[in-house]
């Protein structure tokens, strides 16, 4: 972190904070729960034309009604690579495709799936939550070197902290509020 002083150091923490709980979101929406969102296929690469492509570039992809996505390739040729890279994918989905679109049936879950998503959503809010506190630890170690080299004093050092604090107190509700959010959708359908 590159901080002179503690607007620098709020605004870096609140930058990264912000990325970290962004990040979180995204991971969040790849979460299958049994309702079909494009989302859930963001991790799927494509193997075409030499390259790995993320599958929104070489399909369009809608969702007709709520237990189906369908994936209209670019390129009708290349429909058999996006079937295999959905199905390698291992998000237990079993894509068909009719020569001109893939239909991708999102199955129900079972409980004992919705647990195990549970379980991932937790995991993700807890890395989130981490990497939002690593930030406030290297905010506040930037402050704490300011205090040494006497660019800054002890009372605005401690209102920095305060407020790096209450920054993080605030990025981590918003994790939480994702976590909840991802919980309520998956367990009480």
């Amino acid at each position: 972190m590159n901080i002179t002083d503690p607007a620098s150091a709020h605004a870096e923490a609140e930058r990264r904070m912000d990325g970290a709980v962004e990040h979180v979101r995204r991971e969040l929406s790849g979460v299958r729960t049994g309702r079909a969102s494009v989302n859930l296929l963001d991790s799927v690469q494509v193997e075409v034309y030499g390259t790995r492509l993320p599958i929104n570039q070489v399909a369009g992809l809608k969702v007709p009604e709520p237990t189906l996505i369908v994936a209209e390739p670019f390129d009708a040729s290349q429909i058999g690579a996006i079937e295999r890279a959905i199905q390698g994918a291992n998000l237990g989905l079993n894509p068909s495709n009719d020569g001109r679109v893939i239909r991708i049936p999102i199955p129900a879950l079972t409980d004992e799936r919705r647990q195990e998503m549970s379980r991932l959503v937790h995991r993700l809010a807890e890395e989130g939550r981490t990497a939002v506190r690593q930030v406030r630890r290297d905010a506040n170690d930037a402050l704490k070197k300011l205090l040494r080299n006497h660019e800054l004093s002890e009372d605005d050092e401690r209102r920095a902290l305060d407020d790096i604090q209450n920054l993080t107190d605030e990025h981590v509700r918003s994790i939480d509020d994702l976590q909840k959010a991802k919980d309520d959708e998956l367990l009480h359908r």
